[in-house]
């Protein structure tokens, strides 16, 4: 009997699970959004060579606007404003710098989490910026990245305890995996915030090999 109600239990939490995670698929990224949360709990993308180097840059919007695919449960722009968080990119406009559809796309909501000015424009940064240079030296790249857990809320939109990449170097094979927590300290480096692609894993429930 108490494995049968087990056995329930854990459908019933799979398919809530599964109805409030929605799959956003763009021009150079996916997002798997949550819903409920109003953030993408996991975004994936490819960086290569080609797509950094160009004659002629894509010109950089800044305009944060609703998900066209998800446009009620994307419509956050009042949430944010004045809240003191940043509208924290999952996938960067910069990845995006030879593709004006791709860039503006990146502005999209569905791509945006709170993010603590700390951590966006610290490590988050860092990572976003040492990403392109391997991209730019090894070429193709692939990247996972997402947030987890609700430490508050701005307005509708939840703010996530932590924030995580992984980062796959398709040429010599390496991995490299990141938990940041998401709250005020000041950025402390890359390698006090590195973890095993187990870790992320064990966090996330994702699978990434």
């Amino acid at each position: 009997m108490k494995k049968c109600l087990l056995a329930l239990l854990l459908l019933v939490s799979f398919t809530v699970t599964a109805q409030d995670i929605v799959i956003l698929a763009h021009k150079a990224y996916t997002t798997y959004y949550s819903k409920s949360k109003h953030y993408p709990v996991k975004v994936e993308w490819w960086i290569t060579k080609a797509s950094l180097t160009c004659p002629i840059k894509a010109k950089r919007s800044d305009k944060f606007i609703v998900d066209p695919k998800l446009p009620t449960e994307t419509n956050l722009q009042s949430d944010y404003t004045g809240a003191g968080f940043d509208r924290g990119h999952n996938f960067p406009a910069a990845d995006a710098s030879c593709n004006q559809v791709a860039n503006d796309e990146s502005f999209y909501f569905s791509n945006m989490t709170a993010q603590y000015p700390s951590l966006n424009r610290g490590d988050w940064k860092t990572l976003e910026m040492l990403s392109r240079e391997l991209a730019l030296k090894d070429d193709s790249i692939k990247i996972w990245c997402g947030s987890v857990g609700i430490a508050n809320k701005i307005g509708t939109t939840s703010v996530p305890i932590q924030c995580w990449k992984v980062i796959y170097v398709k040429k010599s094979k390496e991995w490299m995996a990141f938990i940041f927590d998401n709250n005020t300290t000041k950025a402390d480096g890359l390698n006090n915030n590195k973890v095993s692609v187990a870790a992320v894993e064990k966090l996330t429930r994702f699978k990434f090999k």
